[in-house]
């Protein structure tokens, strides 16, 4: 266990972004000092291969990164477990590895007790992936236009790798705020900036409507008259619709969940009086999808862009994130 006081250092992946990571000199100094104190240090994705590699901060340690950059890593020192720990050096392969990457130096800096206590959050993966009811096609002929309402302490973590994953698909996202300003601090802190207010959303028509979780964040977009407005419209028009976490429980304040099968954040299931399946990640209804927590985001993204585009897309997507999907829709 590291000793406290002590932060880790960590390189995220993307390009072009690991090059202009590389070539900052600033960052160097504090990697290279970061590993000569034998302090935590890691890269994720590509930057293993196209940050640490160049630094020599990989020397006598087995790393691993992203599939498309696994050659140029030194062969026998190359591995390809999705994470990898080798002295003060953590890598990790992709954004389908990310959860695992940081649970990794959790573990590293507080012990495995701090790890329990952070998985038990991101919901139980043994749970089934998908169900889905009542199957309705979500055909377009056009690219799928997407809206994502977010708040001051919505869950950061859902609003980022849900836009991620459907822009990967070819999906337009709108993020709007429902605060005054597009500059919206999420519920660990972190600063996101909206495409625009809400009310400049509210002219145009969006294929699906989605609401992050946050209890705060939820609460208030709840208050927002113009986003119930755009639900109340959404689901009159018989478009798509849905949120994930504690959102669930903002669509039955709304009247949205009538006679509808939902799944959602173990925390307020006993407050929804739809039917629930608790044992899976993701439920579809018709034009509603829901999803059960944080550690199911993903899941939860694959699985509109399935419903978009086809299991093929969605296996196209997971896999340039290094993120395990079904080989077929049955699996």
């Amino acid at each position: 266990m590291c000793r406290p006081g002590v932060r880790p250092c960590g390189c995220p992946g993307g390009m072009p972004g690991s090059v202009r990571l590389r070539d900052n000199e600033i960052l160097q100094r504090i990697m290279v000092r970061q590993a000569e104190e034998k302090r935590l240090y890691g890269a994720i994705c590509a930057a293993p291969a196209v940050v640490l590699m160049p630094w020599g901060l990989h020397k006598g340690r087995k790393i691993t990164c992203h599939p498309s950059f696994i050659g140029d890593l030194p062969t026998f020192r190359a591995v390809e477990s999705n994470v990898q720990v080798s002295g003060e050096l953590t890598t990790s392969r992709g954004p389908g590895t990310a959860f695992q990457f940081a649970l990794s130096f959790v573990e590293q800096l507080f012990g495995p007790h701090a790890v329990e206590d952070v998985d038990s959050t991101l919901i139980d993966a043994a749970l089934e992936r998908s169900t889905e009811v009542n199957r309705v096609e979500w055909p377009f002929d056009h690219k799928p236009q997407v809206l994502i309402p977010i708040a001051n302490g919505s869950e950061e973590m859902e609003i980022i790798m849900l836009v991620d994953i459907l822009r990967r698909a070819n999906i337009n996202v709108v993020l709007a705020s429902v605060d005054e300003s597009t500059n919206v601090v999420g519920s660990q802190r972190m600063k996101i900036v909206a495409d625009k207010c809400i009310l400049g959303a509210s002219d145009s028509k969006h294929d699906l409507i989605i609401i992050p979780g946050g209890p705060a964040g939820a609460e208030r977009l709840h208050r927002s008259t113009t986003l119930k407005k755009l639900l109340k419209e959404q689901k009159q028009a018989g478009r798509m619709y849905g949120g994930i976490s504690y959102s669930p429980l903002i669509l039955q304040k709304q009247g949205l969940l009538e006679d509808k099968t939902v799944t959602a954040h173990p925390s307020i299931v006993d407050q929804l009086t739809c039917q629930v399946i608790d044992g899976s990640k993701v439920v579809i209804d018709g034009n509603l999808i829901t999803g059960k927590g944080l550690g199911t985001v993903m899941d939860f993204s694959l699985a509109i862009v399935r419903k978009f585009f086809g299991h093929g897309r969605a296996k196209g997507v997971a896999n340039g994130m290094v993120f395990d999907y079904p080989k077929s829709r049955n699996a």
